[in-house]
Formats: C-alpha cells, structure tokens, sequence
C-alpha cells in the first residue's frame, strides 16, 4: 500500500512539473507567444512579374486555410499586371496591323532587308549578280 501512495504523489508531482513548465508558471514565461504570419508582398514593386516571382509567391497559412485579404492582394496585383499586358499587346497589334494596312496599299515588301537588291520576275537578284556567281 505504501508503494501505491508512493507512485501516486510522484505521479502528481510530476504532472504538476510538467504543467507548470508548459504554462509558464513563475514569473518567466516558457513557450512565447509567436507573432503570426503576415503577407509580405514577395511580388516585385518595380518591375513586371514573371513566371518565377508567381512560383516563388507562398501565402501565410490561417487557421481555416489562406487569408482573404493577402490572398485579395496578391490576385489584385496580378490582375493589375495582366491588364497592363493586354493593353500593352492590343497596343502592339494594332500598331503592326496599321504598318501591315499601309504596306499592302503602297506595294512594299515588309521583309526586305535595307540594302537587298530588288527581285527579277524569274526570281534572281540582277544580270550583274548573276554574272559574278557565274564567273566564280
């Protein structure tokens, strides 16, 4: 019988220690409070974002998954990016088809090279180019 109270108090002794180290019992404080994650925007500020920058973006876990206000964030800012590129690319084509429109109405050749002779209807360059292929 006394081997039984003996395990018993040790028992509650030693829950009691283990307690009070998890608690933080005394006047230092064991385990700290851990500040919680925030959104630090990994996304660049002063350049275009990149395949790799969205790859490398990690949100901060919640207790129910990801935070609605930095994952608003980050879809925003890449919503701001890809309508920069749209217009930017609408810009782009349209200005191709104008230098396309004017190229079909004044006849001209858009992959001529400066400097390259002009065409013969049988398609060499010119009697003078084909006389020094000629004469090699």
């Amino acid at each position: 019988m006394r081997v039984f109270w003996f395990l018993l108090l040790t028992m509650v002794v030693v829950v009691t220690a283990v307690t009070l180290a998890v608690v933080g019992g005394g006047g230092s404080a064991v385990l700290q409070d851990v500040p919680p994650d925030r959104f630090t925007d990994p996304l660049p500020a002063t350049r275009p974002v990149g395949r790799a920058d969205i790859e490398a973006l990690r949100l901060p876990m919640a207790p129910r998954g990801y935070r609605m206000a930095d994952v608003d964030e980050a879809l925003s800012r890449l919503g701001a990016e890809l309508a920069e590129r749209d217009a930017r690319i609408a810009e782009l084509e349209s200005a191709l088809a104008g230098v396309q429109a004017a190229a079909v109405t004044t006849g001209t050749d858009l992959f001529k090279q400066p400097g390259d002779r002009p065409a013969e209807p049988d398609g060499h360059a010119n009697s003078a180019g084909r006389a020094e292929e000629d004469g090699r």
